[in-house]
């Protein structure tokens, strides 16, 4: 039985909780939240029998297996800390840090302490996008000519956007991109591979938040094929529960096309022929197509079984890095190559150190 660690207590927590608590090889066996009386609800409402309001504390007695990491990101990195100096292996949900330059001093140091450390990614285990790799895996689509996603989860218009589940959203200096985007960087990779250029025109609209809400972000692929990031926080889609798939997705390949609606449905037209619907079983509960049990006991596989990983911190860089040239893209108005880019913040890191 391995022995599951958590901090936080917070919105998203909660669906990591009951998750977890279907995997049968895992305990639960401790929660911390600074705030008290919240790590003692949650941990009532999910049958977790030790609650802390110190991490050092939690990890020194419990000793667990896993540190699974649910809180803020400013705290990110010192927990991180506390859990590779003990050796405890770590899921840390993004945001991984603040800044770029934070989270790659987090990596380093799960690296150097030698644990796992994998990021809490879960659109890619969303189970239309895993049905769609699969599809594109089989040769169905044939050679991928274009992916383009319309993010519209209806959730950002008035004084009040975000303020019901996740008001520190408000607050955010980068929020479409960093907060969101960066699920739909991920999932673009998962799916057409890695990233050779971006061209990135952002903007915001509710003046009541600090970051951007809304943008555009052209991805140009290393195998030729291209994609589209068309995001609004302010809109909607069709779909009875806009938080489902946040949107639309067209998969578009020389043998037809794959088409995601609102609902979980994925739609396959072959090219000179009619659509029709792409059935495949999937799981309607916990958050969006119970990716996060999807992801949780992906990391379960590995431990038990030995079979791949995917997101760990070394191979999520690559999502930070398009992050960043994202960015980079739009505050200078031109596309970015990523060798480029990459090479250029590996020149700075050069200069400062020097």
């Amino acid at each position: 039985m391995y022995r599951i660690a958590a901090v936080g207590t917070g919105y998203f927590a909660r669906n990591h909780y009951e998750a977890w608590n279907r995997i049968d090889s895992v305990q639960i066996a401790a929660l911390c939240d600074t705030d008290i009386e919240k790590a003692e609800q949650c941990a009532k409402d999910f049958g977790v029998p030790k609650v802390y309001n110190q991490v050092s504390q939690m990890l020194d007695e419990i000793q667990p297996d896993i540190l699974d990491i649910i809180s803020p990101s400013k705290t990110h990195l010192q927990y991180v800390k506390e859990a590779a100096k003990r050796g405890i292996n770590i899921i840390c949900q993004k945001p991984l840090s603040p800044s770029f330059a934070e989270a790659r001093e987090l990596i380093g140091k799960a690296e150097d302490s030698g644990i796992l450390l994998v990021i809490h990614e879960n659109f890619r285990f969303m189970p239309w996008f895993r049905k769609s790799k699969e599809f594109i895996k089989q040769g169905h689509l044939g050679d991928i000519h274009n992916i383009l996603f319309r993010f519209r989860p209806g959730d950002g218009q008035g004084p009040g956007a975000y303020l019901d589940r996740q008001p520190y959203f408000q607050k955010l200096n980068r929020f479409l991109i960093h907060e969101t985007g960066i699920h739909f960087i991920d999932t673009f990779r998962y799916l057409c591979g890695e990233v050779k250029s971006v061209y990135a025109h952002l903007r915001q609209i509710n003046p009541i938040i600090t970051g951007e809400d809304a943008g555009y972000v052209i991805f140009e692929f290393e195998d030729g094929s291209s994609g589209l990031f068309d995001g609004s926080r302010l809109n909607d889609h069709v779909a009875d529960y806009c938080r489902l798939t946040f949107g639309e997705m067209f998969l578009e390949g020389s043998l037809g096309v794959l088409r995601l609606d609102g609902y979980g449905r994925l739609w396959w037209k072959p090219h000179g022929q009619s659509e029709s619907e792409l059935a495949y079983d999937w799981n309607n509960m916990n958050f969006s197509g119970d990716c996060v049990y999807g992801l949780l006991s992906h990391v379960m596989n590995h431990l038990e079984q030995g079979t791949g990983i995917e997101n760990a911190g070394r191979d999520y860089l690559a999502n930070l890095y398009v992050e960043e040239a994202i960015y980079h893209s739009n505050e200078k108005k031109k596309q970015v190559q990523l060798n480029d880019f990459i090479d250029s913040l590996a020149n700075q890191d050069s200069s400062n150190s020097g």
